[in-house]
């Protein structure tokens, strides 16, 4: 397959699973839980709303003093309101195009810091690392939490404790020998997986050598906390939704985080992930949709307005560079 058709395909399939459940929450519901979820979204509390959205602006001013943590080390220190217009304007490009921010980033760091794109762009693959191994550590605390409820799961399902343990082993003998076969093998495709994993590697291994490791820690755990934090204030914009245990809190955002990285800036998807979570949980359909529903109003509304607005101020800030 060829890189652009790949570049199509990265573009297309995220849009399209996003209008595949469009189609299927509109089919799936009647026009009386259409309205009701509608009326839920139009009465919620716009105060923890607006809370949700500062945590996050929090989040993001996190990240931008973070990411020259990474950058030091190569000899760089951009400006801290250049690395924050930058982070926001990303996220505002990922609206449009999945996975596009990544590379924005890097050449606005470029553009207006003279950190070359390919140094710039490897301190976001690092960044990125980081995120996966902290959503990974959520998803495990998340199944502490609920192990009674997703071990009742398996046994009604059939699997069992046994039949989970064995899907685990297997799991674990299949990783082995797949990178066995990686680590021994000569073909081209063994030799980028090779590359990519040594890169990551590399990645992780970054953060003991940085001067202000325990700096980037913070601001690392700071990040994640504001995440779940900003999810978890959305639970007071609806009555029906206060008394919503952290655990099931947990679960939810999990969910979300998985659709905001399979489809389009998450849209249906995120509602649709994050209500059905809740709903295993006890919650009604329709409160259940429409606190996934203001919890993705919340993050969208903070990206397209503060993105749009660092857009306009970046170049203003360096119209020398510019120049």
């Amino acid at each position: 397959m060829s890189e652009s058709l790949k570049k199509i395909f990265k573009i297309i399939l995220p849009i399209a699973l996003g209008v595949f459940l469009v189609c299927y929450l509109y089919f799936s519901t009647t026009p009386e839980q259409r309205t009701e979820i509608v009326d839920h979204i139009k009465s919620a509390n716009l105060f923890w709303m607006g809370i949700s959205i500062v945590i996050g602006l929090l989040s993001h001013l996190s990240r931008a003093i973070r990411w020259n943590y990474l950058l030091e080390p190569l000899g760089y220190k951009p400006k801290i309101h250049n690395n924050m217009f930058i982070v926001l304007t990303s996220y505002l490009a990922n609206l449009g195009i999945p996975r596009s921010g990544e590379f924005l980033r890097a050449t606005e760091l470029a553009t207006y810091e003279n950190v070359p794109f390919e140094k710039g762009f490897g301190t976001i693959v690092s960044e990125r690392i980081i995120d996966v191994i902290m959503l990974l550590a959520i998803i495990f605390v998340a199944f502490l939490f609920q192990a009674d409820l997703i071990m009742g799961f398996m046994n009604e399902s059939g699997i069992g404790i046994y039949g989970g343990l064995l899907m685990l082993l297997t799991g674990i003998v299949g990783l082995v020998v797949a990178i066995r076969i990686v680590k021994n093998s000569s073909s081209t495709i063994a030799q980028k997986i090779k590359l990519f994993l040594s890169n990551m590697l590399d990645g992780i291994m970054s953060i003991f050598k940085m001067k202000q490791k325990w700096l980037f820690i913070f601001h690392t755990l700071f990040i994640w906390v504001a995440y779940v934090t900003m999810f978890w204030v959305i639970k007071f914009t609806l009555p029906a939704t206060v008394d919503i245990s952290m655990a099931a809190l947990l679960v939810a955002f999990v969910g979300g985080a998985i659709a905001m990285t399979t489809t389009n800036g998450g849209f249906i998807a995120y509602p649709l992930f994050v209500g059905t979570s809740l709903q295993l949980f006890g919650l009604d359909f329709n409160n259940a949709q429409a606190f996934g529903w203001i919890m993705w109003i919340a993050q969208t509304l903070m990206v397209i307005v503060f993105g749009a607005i660092s857009f306009i101020l970046l170049p203003l800030f360096n119209r020398n560079k510019t120049s």
